[in-house]
């Protein structure tokens, strides 16, 4: 008992690529451009997404929600591992690593839900057009986005824990640059079966479930889009979905890989460069996927450079 306790008196090592430290400046430089991209980034779609009245729509309002949630799961994370990359201290205390344990657990839930419901918006705009704004009400989108956050907040409330109070027998080298749930549980001295499968179950209801609910949304916007006759209908709707399918394609991919397969299985260098792509490339492309590809967007730019240069005059 003395020793599992070690690790809440002393912290964690966060071992991260210290193996390799001709590479750890290079990831701090490439991690702190994505970090800065990622915040910049991201301000402004909420920026737009306030300013703009066109952008007063429930696609906006989603897409805000899932830019303020990319700047919290980046600045739960990356703070730290710029930290630990740029000097020899590799350590984090147990309340560090137990914070920051639960918010990227939190809000990549979160993540996974709000990533449903914005494909749901896409399948009433795309199927229901005429019905979009009696479907998509202000009061709706507020309750969706509140069950998004509620059910990420409320998975990483039952997981943490669990994984924090796992035995590790004086072991504190955590082989990850953070405190990922896969990389703690692999640390255990004790048979984590049982955690193992109330991490499968969890996952079904915040990965599967919600994965499933965007294929039935695009399968339908699919369906739809094949009996469109114009091939400016079927550009116009394909416009309105990429984005979308793109961002969810990138993030899903990484996450199925990590969540979804047992510890025993879990391969520490594949963890961390797949944990280096969702939580500082998945945040940072976001928001030019949004824009490069929106008109809307693009348009609401253009009119705040307009006011910026009608003060200056």
């Amino acid at each position: 008992m003395e020793k599992s306790n070690n690790s809440f008196l002393e912290g964690f090592i966060l071992v991260g690529f210290s193996d390799r430290p001709h590479l750890e400046m290079i990831l701090f430089v490439i991690v702190l451009f994505f970090y800065l991209l990622t915040i910049l980034g991201n301000m402004t779609i909420i920026f737009l997404s306030a300013l703009d009245s066109r952008l007063h729509t429930p696609m906006y309002f989603f897409l805000a929600n899932l830019s303020f949630l990319d700047m919290c799961f980046t600045t739960g994370s990356i703070p730290q591992m710029l930290y630990n990359l740029w000097g020899p201290d590799k350590s984090i205390t147990y309340l560090g690593c137990a914070i920051q344990l639960y918010f990227v657990l939190a809000l990549g839930g979160v993540e996974c839900v709000l990533l449903a419901v914005m494909s749901f918006d896409r399948y009433a705009a795309v199927c229901k057009p005429l019905h979009y704004t009696v479907i998509m009400h202000p009061r709706l989108c507020g309750q969706l986005a509140s069950v998004a956050w509620l059910s990420g907040f409320g998975n990483a409330l039952i997981m943490v824990p669990q994984t924090l109070m796992l035995p590790r027998c004086g072991q504190r080298r955590v082989d990850h640059f953070l405190c990922e749930m896969p990389a703690l549980i692999g640390m255990a001295c004790v048979d984590t079966m049982d955690l193992e499968a109330l991490e499968f179950a969890l996952a079904i209801f915040i990965i599967l479930a919600p994965l499933i609910l965007i294929l039935i949304s695009y399968g339908n916007i699919a369906w739809a889009v094949r009996r469109v006759k114009s091939a400016a209908g079927r550009r116009k709707a394909f416009n309105t979905c990429s984005s979308h399918l793109i961002v969810v394609s990138l993030f899903y991919g990484t996450i199925i890989y990590m969540y979804l397969q047992p510890a025993s299985t879990y391969s520490q260098d594949q963890g961390k460069f797949l944990t280096l792509f969702y939580t500082i490339v998945t945040p940072s492309i976001n928001p030019l996927i949004y824009t490069l590809r929106n008109k809307d967007v693009k348009e609401a730019v253009k009119k705040v450079h307009l006011w910026e240069v009608r003060e200056e005059e």
